[in-house]
């Protein structure tokens, strides 16, 4: 490869650009097929560049904004699964830039290595993930008020496929039943209180509380599925449990995504989240068919991303980082922001576009923001 060649073009284009070229074409490339390709490169990336004064922002805002009005609000579902479904069209991408706490509907592509990813074993390992609550491992549950006891009477057929035994589950409720007694009796589990609080009450109560107990699985994931993703298998869930899934041994940790941001950020870092945010955004706007550039998404990524930490574009997140008041102001509460502004003597400089607007001046971008100084005939600069 002609190194001299791509030292010619350093100063035109960026060396990750370059190492990229580099890395694609072969070795023993002819210097005039290697000159046509950095050409190729430097138009591509001249046309890329954005002009000083050009409000990306705004851009960026009207080419994401215009689209997502006519975004049909439709929810995406799983044929045939219970609760397996998925928020989609402009409610998702509400959810994901207002960096939301707790999604409507968490999720994750779990990736597996072979033989599970060949599709051997996947259902019986897809059950192990999934949380197991004893209710799904019970035929028949009552309360005998007559001996002030609640009888249980267990699956056996689904216990084998979760591979939990009998004594394991007597072990788990005893644990988690403080005040009561756990007793087997023929095939019945008996359990009753230890003091005199007997009451109907509490026993339908006790009750209730038995059958969400947590017996095996990941907390957090509620439902599972395996599908086949081109060649290979995959697991999809309702629930995210990032942490704990990346320690599973049959987990290929380097491609099982969570659809939860914020997650990501605490688990994989802020680099992780601002792709995730990026890839989530992409997805919801690929799938309504929409034509939106990625680099205004990016640049939706990168403010949200800025910090370190994932903020929403929300008065609390991005915008209340915000040095103006006036700009704060124009996005939700505005005489909250303004008294607080006035009580601690706030000065605003009026830098960006949105206080000029208010104010009717003329805003910093394109021919905005070079000021022209004139000198009159002595001399002496124009006032």
């Amino acid at each position: 490869m002609d190194e001299e060649l791509l030292k010619e073009y350093s100063e035109l284009l960026p060396q990750k650009v370059l190492d990229e070229i580099k890395d694609a074409v072969p070795s023993n490339i002819s210097k005039s097929k290697l000159k046509e390709i950095l050409d190729k490169t430097l138009e591509e990336y001249n046309t890329m560049k954005v002009s000083p004064g050009e409000c990306v922002g705004l851009v960026g805002a009207e080419s994401i904004g215009e689209p997502g009005t006519q975004m049909t609000l439709n929810t995406f579902h799983f044929a045939g699964v219970s609760e397996m479904n998925v928020t989609m069209g402009l409610p998702r991408i509400i959810e994901i830039l207002d960096c939301s706490k707790s999604l409507s509907t968490p999720m994750m592509e779990i990736y597996l290595k072979s033989p599970l990813n060949k599709g051997k074993g996947i259902k019986e390992f897809a059950e192990n993930v999934k949380e197991t609550k004893l209710r799904e491992c019970i035929k028949e549950i009552s309360v005998n008020i007559g001996n002030s006891s609640i009888e249980i009477s267990l699956d056996k057929e689904k216990m084998d496929l979760l591979h939990i035994t009998r004594k394991k589950l007597i072990s788990i409720m005893d644990a988690s039943l403080k005040g009561f007694t756990v007793k087997e009796n023929d095939e019945l589990i008996v359990v009753k209180p230890r003091g005199k609080d007997d009451t109907v009450n509490s026993l339908f109560k006790a009750k209730e509380k038995l059958k969400e107990m947590y017996v095996s699985g990941i907390k957090g994931i509620t439902q599972v599925l395996p599908v086949k993703k081109g060649e290979e298998y995959i697991i999809i869930t309702a629930g995210t449990n990032l942490k704990v899934v990346l320690e599973m041994e049959e987990v290929d940790a380097t491609r099982t995504i969570s659809n939860d941001s914020l997650e990501i950020s605490e688990i994989l870092g802020i680099e992780a989240a601002r792709e995730s945010v990026l890839n989530e955004v992409k997805k919801v706007i690929d799938v309504q068919g929409l034509n939106v550039d990625v680099r205004h998404i990016m640049l939706v990524a990168d403010i949200m991303c800025i910090s370190g930490a994932v903020k929403g574009i929300t008065r609390y997140g991005v915008v209340s980082e915000k040095s103006s008041v006036l700009a704060r102001a124009s996005f939700e509460t505005p005489l909250k922001h303004i008294i607080n502004a006035s009580i601690s003597g706030e000065r605003d400089h009026l830098n960006s576009v949105v206080e000029n607007v208010m104010l009717n001046q003329v805003i910093p971008i394109g021919c905005g923001m070079p000021k022209l100084v004139l000198e009159n005939e002595k001399g002496e600069k124009a006032k």
